[in-house]
């Protein structure tokens, strides 16, 4: 079991201050103090925040470039040009694609889309691809979710007589492709957009907005017939569920549920999801996955041609078929899992190194990815997993809180052949040989910049709690701050000073725990999902403080509120707790 720092959440707020908002809006406490929390105040800020209106979605030329984008773009269609969309292997790449493309063709677009082989060209724009796709005639090339780094890539295809059209997401290096007609990133320095969260998807959703108010057309219908991919794409890609990515997703949701996309409707009862409400967790784990592993396995297109397929046969086959790849995908992710444990348990400096770098002859690219995530979670380190073939190396790597991997991939470029990525995950091509000298300088680069308290996991919590605050009422109420995601995450509590009534494992091999606890007349009913080991560390009678998230349990029709448990402390003794 590893220890947790308890981070609790302050602004500085008083208990006056939370009687004050509870009261004017009819909120409970606890509501009141998550918004406080949240740094909302004001009555705009609030309302905002609640309704999320579409009064929050920014204006799509407010990015840079993107009025020349939306320009070359109907100038192409209105020509019958030959338009090529560029996109990327994951959700967010794929979902960008679907939408772009499904956009053009509308517009009666001569358009076709090209995703990148993971393994054989690897991500984003390169020269093998541009000189083919130029050389089939396309006039117009427009990336998606990729091509901010592609600087060499959008000169050749600018001398090949193809213009180029970059949106992206990712962080963008000193030098921008400026052969491209646009550069469209939120995240260009000073480019004055208001938000630098939007997901790839997040960006070619705008394109296709400001394309459709350059033709003079209504964005109404635009966003309401597209937000459904934006919001897929946009939680997928693990952006901020903030400002309007909120309202996309909030949006995306909705249309989701009742989806028109025969595609989507067999995914969701594949999945099972199609049995519940619809959130962003259902995205994040039955329906993204899906779609991953068709570019970790297979062909991206095959996802790509499920959003966009009417036929409800076919639809279902391809669906089938990812279903079948994302069942493949989970053995081999545990394969090469257990191959990475091994690979540290062999490594007699293991502890010592801040940042984990493990390479593999014959790990599959399309999986190294979720595993670093796991690994990471797990040592609670920085890590990045290695492919090596013919001696050239593809790496994932995933980061921990505090810790920009971004830039430390930057500070050793030096080891790389390529990198690209956000704070949280990149990804590198690397030879072989120099892999032992990169370990080494990306370690040394940790030793001086990661905090720490970077290196020790935490649990923010947003307040304390009495026992008879969890109802089901105070869950129900929890609704207005979803979509749950990435910097607007499911509130954590913590009720303090309980006594362990039951305690016990539950759930294959024992993985997941279960506990009653409680204090006078309230009984907390709890679980523990991947906590099994804590039973080592605590018994029936021990006095303890809980980190939790509120829930609505239905058991043969019956509603109870239950704890999701985040972690377990010893408590004070009685005398001291809070």
């Amino acid at each position: 079991m590893r220890t947790k720092n308890w981070i609790f959440k302050n602004r500085g707020q008083s208990a006056q201050e939370v009687e004050m908002l509870a009261k004017r809006y009819n909120l409970p406490k606890v509501i009141a103090t998550l918004l406080l929390n949240r740094g909302l105040k004001t009555d705009e800020q609030i309302r905002s925040y609640v309704t999320k209106s579409m009064h929050g979605i920014h204006n799509p030329s407010l990015l840079p470039d993107m009025d020349k984008a939306a320009e070359r773009t109907a100038r192409a269609v209105e020509n019958g040009e030959r338009i090529v969309i560029y996109g990327d292997y994951d959700v967010d790449g794929i979902t960008s694609t679907a939408l772009l493309y499904d956009f053009l063709k509308n517009h009666g677009a001569n358009v076709e889309y090209y995703i990148p082989d993971r393994y054989q060209e690897g991500y984003g724009l390169n020269i093998m691809a541009v000189n083919k796709l130029a050389k089939s005639g396309a006039k117009l090339m427009i990336s998606v979710d990729c091509g901010i780094t592609a600087v060499g890539e959008v000169s050749l295809a600018k001398v090949l007589g193809m213009e180029t059209v970059i949106t992206d997401h990712h962080t963008c290096k000193e030098k921008l492709p400026e052969d491209a007609v646009a550069v469209v990133n939120p995240k260009i320095p000073d480019c004055g957009y208001p938000f630098d969260g939007l997901a790839g998807v997040g960006v070619a959703f705008k394109l296709a907005l400001a394309t459709a108010m350059y033709m003079g057309e209504s964005t109404t219908e635009c966003f309401n017939r597209y937000c459904d991919l934006a919001a897929l794409g946009t939680v997928a890609d693990v952006v901020p569920l903030l400002d309007e990515n909120r309202i996309i997703v909030d949006r995306g949701l909705k249309s989701l549920a009742d989806s028109k996309r025969p595609g989507i409707r067999k995914m969701l009862e594949l999945s099972g999801a199609d049995k519940r409400p619809l959130t962003s967790s259902s995205i994040a784990f039955s329906l993204a996955p899906r779609l991953n592993a068709a570019g970790r396995l297979g062909n991206a297109s095959t996802a790509v041609e499920l959003l966009l397929s009417s036929d409800e046969k076919k639809a279902y086959e391809i669906a089938l078929k990812l279903d079948e790849e994302n069942r493949k995908r989970q053995m081999m992710e545990q394969k090469i899992f257990d191959e990475a444990l091994e690979l540290t348990e062999r490594d007699p400096l293991f502890d010592k190194k801040r940042v984990i770098v493990l390479a593999k002859e014959g790990w599959h690219q399309g999986v190294i990815g979720i595993v670093a995530s796991r690994i990471c979670s797990r040592f609670y380190k920085p890590c990045i997993l290695i492919s090596c073939e013919n001696g050239a190396g593809k790496g994932s790597g995933r980061s921990v809180d505090g810790f920009n991997l971004f830039d430390a991939l930057s500070n050793c470029e030096e080891f790389l052949t390529n990198f690209g990525g956000h704070s949280i995950a990149a990804g590198l091509n690397i030879n072989s040989a120099d892999i032992e000298d990169f370990t080494k300088k990306i370690n040394q680069y940790a030793e001086k910049n990661m905090k720490p308290e970077a290196m020790v996991p935490s649990v923010k919590i947003d307040c304390i709690l009495n026992p008879a605050a969890v109802s089901v009422k105070n869950c129900r109420a929890l609704s207005v701050f979803e979509p749950f995601g990435m910097c607007n995450e499911k509130p954590v509590f913590a009720i303090m000073n309980q006594t362990i009534l039951a305690i016990g494992r539950m759930g294959m091999a024992d993985k997941h725990l279960r506990l009653r606890a409680g204090s006078g007349n309230h009984v907390l009913n709890c679980v523990g999902f991947g906590m099994g080991e804590y039973m080592d560390f605590f018994r029936q009678g021990d006095r303890v403080d809980l980190a939790f998230q509120m829930d609505i349990n239905t058991y043969q029709g019956t509603k109870q509120a239950q704890l999701v448990l985040k972690d377990i402390k010893k408590a004070a003794s009685p005398a001291d707790a809070g």
